[in-house]
């Protein structure tokens, strides 16, 4: 069920959102089956992370770990005291899937050091967040080797983000979902459209929302602390969406972003 990225390594297409995760959680993720966990030094959890790693009777080599490299550390220049920071947190010696967190000032150059630490073997795939196409262009401008494995991107059914998801599916980038079942107050998995598809197959509507995800070519990181929604959020493989279905959530596009705009932010 995992899925190969461009440089030939696999990732799970569904993983759990760090944000302010603790260690219970974590290590209540991996009991749940998940093997994919997506962290960020901004988020100020990587040792909760660590903690769980040495923790979980899990073997670190059947865990796919991200994490990210913040704007302040691209912007003064940090990319390689940054990351081994990030590796003294998370208590271990390589991490599978570094990203840049957001593309600041001075994104082209963090690349070009993190394709460095790459070629050492610090990394198992190197990738990029909140990427429109333009600094993906930026990337080839400034002499860029090494094709990003992974976008990092706000998707959701009211911000399906077509534009960039078909770019990158088109140069072999994957992209994955960040806040994938939307706002803040669950407005699409209420959504009229929604609930009836996941009565008709007796899931849930976030159930729904992660299959049309996963039917997308989309790789998941929904954020849960409840173990019952984190057995619910990986368990999407026995159904699946027909093409009506499919175009009945792809048609709820809004142009509803939630988070911050990549071509326009100030941290």
């Amino acid at each position: 069920m995992n899925i190969k990225l461009n440089n030939g390594i696999f990732i799970p297409p569904i993983g759990m959102g760090g944000w302010s995760q603790k260690k219970d959680q974590i290590l209540m993720a991996l009991d749940a089956g998940y093997r994919l966990l997506d962290t960020a030094a901004q988020y100020g959890n990587e040792e909760e992370f660590g903690a769980a790693l040495s923790e979980s009777v899990v073997s670190r080599d059947d865990i796919f770990l991200t994490t990210k490299l913040w704007t302040d550390d691209i912007r003064r220049r940090r990319t390689r005291d940054a990351f081994q920071e990030s590796l003294e947190r998370l208590k271990t010696d390589y991490i599978d899937l570094y990203l840049i967190h957001w593309p600041a000032e001075g994104y082209e150059d963090a690349w070009l050091e993190m394709e460095e630490l790459y070629k050492e073997k610090k990394i198992r795939a190197i990738g990029v967040s909140n990427f429109e196409i333009k600094h993906f262009e930026g990337l080839k401008t400034r002499g860029a080797s090494i094709l990003p494995a992974v976008n990092q991107i706000e998707i959701h059914p009211y911000f399906r983000n077509n534009e960039v998801v078909e770019y990158c599916k088109s140069k072999g980038i994957l992209s994955e979902a960040w806040c994938p079942l939307g706002g803040p107050n669950n407005m699409e998995s209420n959504d009229e459209q929604i609930i009836k598809i996941s009565k008709k197959y007796s899931k849930t509507p976030q159930q729904v929302i992660l299959r049309w995800h996963f039917q997308r070519d989309i790789i998941t990181i929904p954020k849960t602390s409840r173990i019952e929604r984190m057995k619910e959020n990986i368990s999407i493989f026995d159904f699946s969406l027909n093409a009506d279905e499919f175009e009945a959530i792809d048609n709820l596009e809004m142009g509803k972003r939630i988070g911050a705009d990549p071509n326009n932010f100030d941290f």
